[in-house]
């Protein structure tokens, strides 16, 4: 089954002349769905970005840290494994090539998650390895995604 997204992104860095010059224009954008909130963007701030905005790197190893999440608390439910809390700081390695061109090497997901007291913490990791199998961000990506997650288990 084909499913379409679709936003829009809109460039707002024309300083009122546009590209005339490199640098005479901001590297910034709004995106935009229907119905939800302008993301506001900017590019890497290694690349004279603005450091307090989402860059494409950020929204690409947020996305792809999200669709994990989902899929482990789908299956965590389905398990019988009580999440009660999720907090991911993936990390991404990207590197820099001759002439500017960038790609990603790797990123390490290292969700802190909490369970519920008695939780089968052997089923909470195995979880884990089946989610690359179905996340459409992963299955999306071509650099290697691994996991490092930490457990922690309420007290009764």
């Amino acid at each position: 089954m084909q499913h379409d997204y679709t936003t829009r992104v809109i460039w707002t860095g024309n300083r009122g002349t546009g590209t005339r010059s490199y640098r005479g224009y901001d590297r910034t954008w709004n995106i935009a769905a229907k119905g939800k909130p302008v993301v506001a963007c900017s590019n890497d701030p290694l690349l004279g970005g603005d450091p307090t905005k989402m860059n494409p790197e950020d929204l690409l190893i947020s996305a792809l840290s999200a669709c994990h999440m989902l899929w482990y608390l789908h299956f965590a439910a389905e398990a019988g494994v009580v999440v009660l809390g999720y907090e991911d700081v993936p990390l991404a390695v990207g590197e820099t090539g001759a002439g500017g061109a960038g790609r990603f090497l790797s990123c390490e997901l290292r969700p802190q998650i909490l369970l519920a007291a008695g939780a089968d913490l052997v089923e909470a990791e195995a979880i884990h390895h089946r989610i690359h199998q179905v996340c459409y961000i992963a299955l999306s990506v071509n650099f290697p995604i691994s996991i490092r997650a930490n457990f922690t288990v309420t007290s009764a």
